[in-house]
């Protein structure tokens, strides 16, 4: 399957819980400037975080209509080595992108190398130590969000632990971890009380952000 084939299995966007996490982070860190959304899909983030940012550039396999007008998009192919930007973005972000990918390691690399010095990167992707996820891969051998349903879309898990390691081999400095606190209850289609969730939220989260600094 083509990789835009694959990128459109995504649908082109998040969940309102993920978007909230990361405008979450860019607040308490001060982000401002531009923005690189990496995997952008139908710009779901730049509705929750424009008014911080003056320049929107976006990248993505491909384009899809519900793309603001105000997004530089750039087609490109995240898993190869060729992207059309300098490093001078302010903030880097990829929302849900990096388990769509063959070679996660390579890709954040390549987030670093287009931040500039100081410039936040942000990452997120789906909890893997969730209970939630523990539990599926205990009874079906596969973490949640990696069911034969998901794939090929989603290609590649990662734990807290391999993010963490593959932002200090890109030698960005991690900032912090964080956890949506947006889960699903097993075996139900409901989600926990944000209060019950916020007291264990590696446990009760589907997603986790990883927020790193390029050193100035």
């Amino acid at each position: 399957m083509d990789v835009q084939t694959r990128a459109r299995l995504s649908l082109g966007s998040s969940s309102d819980a993920i978007y909230r996490m990361v405008a979450r982070a860019m607040d308490a860190h001060a982000a401002c400037g531009c923005l690189v959304d990496v995997g952008c899909g139908g710009g779901g983030l730049w509705r929750e975080v424009h008014a911080r940012f003056t320049r929107y550039r976006g990248f993505d396999a491909v384009r899809y209509e519900a793309l603001p007008s105000e997004c530089e998009f750039s087609l490109v192919d995240l898993d190869g080595d060729q992207w059309p930007f300098e490093a001078s973005a302010d903030v880097v972000a990829a929302i849900e992108t990096i388990e769509h990918l063959e070679n996660p390691w390579a890709f954040v690399r390549r987030l670093a190398s287009i931040a500039k010095p100081g410039a936040l990167v942000i990452v997120t992707t789906p909890n893997q130590l969730s209970a939630l996820s523990l539990l599926t891969l205990l009874v079906k051998r596969r973490f949640s969000a990696f069911q034969d349903a998901h794939y090929p879309a989603h290609r590649t898990s990662l734990l807290e632990s391999d993010l963490r390691r593959a932002v200090g081999a890109a030698g960005l400095d991690l900032v912090e971890v964080a956890y949506s606190g947006h889960g699903r209850l097993p075996l139900t289609p409901w989600h926990y009380p944000a209060p019950i969730s916020g007291l264990f939220p590696r446990a009760l989260s589907d997603n986790l952000m990883i927020v790193a600094r390029k050193a100035s």
